[in-house]
């Protein structure tokens, strides 16, 4: 038999294991040893700031997942066609590209490589 401590959601389990073939499942020895403790609060990603009001274009170009930003594709004032790559966003290990939604103008990229973004996030405007 071996013994072991297990935490389980922030409960600590004495359990004892049986060798061999045909031994039961492990089961809990006794109730929690300590009371849990309140995990700590995980940071939150930051939210990349509004560009200015005279900065933006009319056309939002937003985040439809969450992740964080891997490439920006297109720069300030370059012409892009509906379904150019405008930032690229890496979630679960996939690289997904956020699109023009039209023909346009880069007016603003308010995101930059790196950052943490949900979706729905604003991440560049086009005129």
């Amino acid at each position: 038999m071996k013994s072991y401590t297990i935490t389980v959601n922030g409960n600590v389990y004495d359990v004892v294991v049986e060798e061999g073939a045909g031994a039961p499942a492990a089961a809990p020895v006794a109730a929690p040893k300590t009371a849990p403790k309140a995990p700590a609060a995980a940071p939150k990603a930051p939210v990349a700031a509004k560009p200015a009001a005279a900065a933006a274009g009319s056309i939002k170009v937003e985040a439809g997942a969450a992740g964080k930003v891997f490439k920006i594709d297109a720069a300030v004032g370059q012409t892009v066609k509906a379904g150019d790559a405008v930032v690229t966003i890496e979630a679960m290990k996939m690289e997904i590209p956020v699109v023009a939604p039209q023909d346009g103008t880069v007016a603003s990229i308010n995101v930059a490589v790196g950052d943490a973004v949900e979706a729905g996030t604003l991440l560049a405007t086009l005129n």
